[in-house]
């Protein structure tokens, strides 16, 4: 925005989880808006250009892991179309964090 870097979106291709129901799957790996212009459309932007980049590859799902203690962005996701499908388990260190798993059907 104006020259400035506003945020980022990460698609992966080939990627799914076993909750995952899909025969075209492709994972939304990243979506983040710099804090400086959360609130201004960043991304709603980005959401809608990975909605139709993974449309246009023939994908039937796209997906996401959101941590369960981010609800601010599990809004935007369920306001996006996007469902909770199951949860992952991961380990940030030693300490055992959980992302909810969410997909929405292209």
């Amino acid at each position: 925005m104006n020259g400035e870097l506003a945020g980022y979106a990460k698609l992966i291709f080939e990627s799914t989880e076993p909750d995952i129901i899909a025969e075209w799957p492709v994972e939304l790996s990243r979506l983040y808006s710099h804090q400086k212009f959360l609130g201004r459309g960043v991304g709603q932007a980005l959401m809608d250009a990975c909605f139709a980049r993974a449309k246009e590859a023939g994908r039937d799902v796209i997906w996401l892991g959101v941590w369960e203690y981010n609800p601010r962005a599990q809004r935007f996701y369920e306001k996006n179309g996007f469902r909770q499908v199951g949860k992952h388990t991961f380990l940030l260190g030693s300490d055992p964090q959980t992302d909810l798993l969410m997909q929405k059907n292209i």
